[in-house]
């Protein structure tokens, strides 16, 4: 699973509950899409530590909602340097 992937259930997820919780505010919703999110949010931590050695990289991938994406993305451009200087 990469970390974009990752990240967009972390974003989804995030918007279903500010969603649920600015509507119908029903539990269950929070219930079972909280524990998602929380389990995207440490998977995005988890991949972007696995797949970069990158300090800066790894502590992006540590904000809330938005950590992924931008890990992703530094991910992305130092591994397209990488491919460019080779």
């Amino acid at each position: 699973m990469s970390v974009r992937t990752v990240a967009l259930v972390e974003a989804l997820s995030l918007l279903v509950l500010l969603g649920n919780l600015a509507t119908v505010h029903v539990p269950q919703v929070a219930a079972i899409v909280g524990p998602l999110h929380g389990t995207a949010y440490l998977a995005g931590i988890a991949l972007a530590c696995a797949r970069s050695h990158d300090v800066r990289t790894r502590l992006l991938s540590l904000i809330p909602a938005v950590g992924a994406f931008l890990a992703s993305r530094a991910i992305t451009t130092a591994e397209r340097e990488q491919r460019a200087r080779a």
